[in-house]
């Protein structure tokens, strides 16, 4: 008698649900460690979280992704999609800030062509590790398992994030006046924005050999930094120097600097007739940006829209409050200033008003 073929699996097909359901059991480990006494236990169909009793308050959300800096942890492996993890999760806690909001949890998507569990176990390991440091609870997501649509070793991740505020406390720019001083406080390098030009800049044409030697060649005045290391340098979060000053009042606007630069991200916090005079000269670049700029001959619009240039949050103060902010943030620099004629502004770059001199 003839042997009976096998049906079909969803395993041949390049799902292994087995596979998953053991890897987010591995990834719910690390989830729970973020929800406190705020979080409910994980595997229902939705997350959720305890809301408080107190006054009136706004939620504030937002949903961002990582861009093309996940093409260079395809290619570095290893603590790398750690970093992506992190590095989500802080930016999306930056937009949130913005406003003047507190982070109450985070969700995550996370899509592969193959499950890999170490990977995707080392994405989720680096979001939690975020979340703790900004308090905020991690409390459920979705792994995709999508063959076909990614290819082996390559994943998507995007992140959703809920915070509140008190609706006196919300930071939107209308308290800023012409005169106000912009300080800005250092970023770590491109944070998650300006990769696709990076990239290309770089050279990297998709043959993995090649390009891991373009990304591990020393950066020029890196102090021993790669060029792959200083591409993968994680996004900063700003929040805990920057709670203490929303208690005192003295945050009048604030711009997280991410797609788009400072030249599209400073307007935003300034309400209609008001402009920003910054100077660049006021902060040494990082040598990343010095090696983009010059490898790739980028002209000050290009340099100042697709890239933070060392600068990844900008806070707008009265006056008499900047020497203060000042010496709470001994890293923070007084970049520029609000405006309201923008007449000797620079064509090309008159939003910003940047100045080279």
């Amino acid at each position: 008698m003839a042997e009976r073929s096998r049906g079909v699996t969803y395993r041949d097909a390049g799902v292994d649900i087995a596979a998953a359901t053991a890897a987010v059991d591995r990834i719910k480990r690390h989830a729970a460690t973020t929800l406190g006494d705020v979080g409910e236990p994980l595997g229902h169909f939705g997350g959720m979280y305890r809301l408080t009793a107190g006054p009136d308050r706004l939620l504030v959300a937002s949903a961002d992704g990582v861009g093309t800096k996940l093409k260079l942890a395809f290619l570095l492996g290893g603590d790398a999609h750690r970093q992506i993890g992190a590095d989500i999760v802080n930016h999306c806690v930056g937009d949130i800030l913005a406003l003047g909001a507190r982070p109450l949890f985070f969700l995550d998507y996370v899509a592969m062509g193959t499950l890999v569990p170490e990977t995707l176990d080392a994405i989720i390991r680096g979001m939690a590790e975020a979340c703790r440091e900004n308090d905020l609870a991690l409390i459920g997501g979705e792994t995709a398992e999508m063959p076909g649509i990614y290819a082996t070793g390559e994943y998507d991740l995007a992140g959703f994030i809920v915070g509140e505020v008190a609706p006196e406390a919300v930071i939107d720019g209308s308290r800023i006046l012409p005169g106000d001083v912009l300080i800005g406080l250092p970023s770590a390098g491109l944070h998650t924005n300006g990769y696709s030009l990076a990239r290309h800049i770089v050279g990297l044409t998709g043959d993995a050999v090649e390009d891991r030697k373009r990304l591990d060649a020393p950066l020029p005045g890196g102090d021993g930094l790669t060029v792959g290391s200083a591409l993968m340098r994680p996004h900063i979060s700003y929040s805990s120097q920057i709670r203490p000053l929303l208690k005192d009042g003295v945050i009048r606007g604030m711009a997280h600097i991410t797609g788009g630069g400072l030249i599209d991200n400073v307007p935003r916090m300034l309400r209609p007739g008001l402009h920003a005079r910054i100077d660049p000269t006021t902060w040494g670049e990082p040598p990343i940006f010095q090696f983009l700029v010059e490898s790739g001959g980028l002209s000050m619009q290009e340099r100042y829209q697709a890239l933070n240039m060392g600068i990844g949050f900008v806070l707008a103060v009265a006056p008499g409050d900047a020497d203060g902010v000042g010496d709470r943030l001994p890293e923070a620099i007084a970049v520029g200033e609000v405006i309201e004629d923008i007449a000797d502004q620079i064509p090309g770059v008159r939003s910003l008003g940047i100045s080279a001199t």
